[in-house]
């Protein structure tokens, strides 16, 4: 679902539908604070792949994430 046409009406069915985890990822996935602590993230563990879980679990800790296998 492109971010920008969350307003649109075929969206805001999709989202209702949703359960609370796909909810919080939509959520998410639009906040722009979020995507930039992401690409963030993503940057750094693209500089040092061996950062990769420390950097993964604090982006976590950071937005209240539990990541499952």
């Amino acid at each position: 679902m492109p971010t920008e046409d969350w307003r649109s009406p075929e969206t805001i069915e999709r989202l209702k539908r949703l359960e609370r985890p796909g909810f919080a990822i939509e959520f998410l996935r639009r906040n722009p604070e979020y995507r930039r602590d992401y690409a963030r993230t993503e940057r750094m563990i693209a500089r040092d792949p061996a950062s990769a879980t420390t950097a993964g679990a604090r982006l976590a800790r950071r937005w209240g994430l539990q990541f499952r296998p």
